[in-house]
């Protein structure tokens, strides 16, 4: 992870609440870990976007696999931790994770659309 340009960015801006107005807030979550083979990239991390009232409304994290569909049909196959929550009762969605400048990129997009969506509703 040496060569990723955002790493410096995101692991500096760990335990961060960041206003986004009208009440919603962001926390960043990052710290370096040795790899595993469940985070081969060495960084945990749980970016999250939460509403005037603290619930969790959207975030990116790999604290554990995304939950598997019922009929999965692939019974064996390991998820990647990596994932994210694409509202607030999502179990979980895959996250290609490339590193940590697209990890913010995408992230703070998603954001961005989240807040554009509520405002508009």
């Amino acid at each position: 992870m040496a060569s990723d340009p955002g790493l410096t960015t995101l692991l500096e801006l760990e335990g961060e609440i960041l206003d986004q107005g009208n009440g919603y807030w962001v926390e960043i979550r990052a710290w370096s870990v040795a790899p595993t083979r469940d985070i081969p990239h060495g960084l945990r991390y749980a970016l999250t976007l939460h509403d005037a009232h603290g619930k969790r409304i959207m975030g990116f994290d790999n604290a554990h696999a995304p939950k598997k569909p019922k009929k999965f049909r692939y019974a064996g196959q390991r998820l990647p931790y990596d994932h994210r929550h694409r509202h607030a009762s999502d179990k979980g969605a895959p996250y290609g994770f490339k590193d940590a400048h697209q990890l913010l990129k995408d992230f703070f997009e998603e954001v961005d659309r989240v807040l554009k969506v509520r405002q508009e509703n």
